[in-house]
């Protein structure tokens, strides 16, 4: 009957103790994002490619025109101001949903880490576009935006570092093969976004 009845209580303190660790995750890490909210940036990344490839079709690049360039940066700016704005409203109300706080530890942590490389990446964009060396702006975004995702990948779901390091591959490849940066952005950008985004939500959001 001891033994019994120590066996129980070793088996009480694991749940107890596991529970407790199960805590401790969901409070280091953000549990709030939306599935969906990628599959909408996915779909904004998609449309503003579209409306990249005929102002690419239609500008007059011997000629150095700086206003098609100007509205190439201007659509790549809607489509992340709109990215980031739906993730943030789905998201909110996803932790909303499940009684969560959006704004927490995990959240902070998450956004310290995705920024150190997004800003580098936002700088360093700059700087190629300053310098007229715009067939690199595609690869350099990848790259930097999969840093930020593997980066940020400890503090949410794992699955967003797979997804980084496939933006890290395709920037590096889009690198190699000059003359297909948008096809490669709308690859990484758009259809990754739509597949990843797809998978977390009837993964965790259903």
């Amino acid at each position: 009957m001891k033994i019994k009845a120590l066996s129980m209580e070793e088996k009480d303190i694991h749940a107890e103790l596991s529970s407790i660790r199960d805590l401790m995750e969901r409070s280091a890490k953000f549990i709030s994002l939306s599935g969906l909210s990628g599959i909408m940036a996915g779909i904004y990344a998609l449309i503003g490619a579209g409306i990249g490839y005929s102002l690419l079709k239609t500008g007059d690049y011997e000629h150095n025109n700086i206003v098609s360039i100007a509205e190439l940066f201007l659509v790549a700016f809607a489509v992340l101001i709109l990215s980031i704005g739906t993730g943030v409203w789905l998201s909110y109300r996803k932790a909303q949903k499940n009684g969560q706080p959006f704004w927490s530890t995990g959240s902070k942590r998450l956004l310290i880490n995705m920024a150190i490389p997004l800003v580098s990446g936002g700088l360093f964009t700059f700087i190629l576009i300053y310098h007229g060396h715009y067939g690199i702006v595609a690869p350099a975004t990848l790259i930097f935006y999969g840093m930020a995702l593997v980066a940020g990948s400890h503090y949410t779901y794992s699955g967003v570092k797979s997804l980084g390091i496939i933006e890290i591959l395709l920037g590096l490849l889009a690198a190699l093969v000059p003359g297909y940066g948008l096809l490669f952005w709308t690859i990484g950008f758009g259809v990754l976004h739509i597949i990843y985004g797809t998978v977390m939500h009837f993964k965790y959001d259903s």
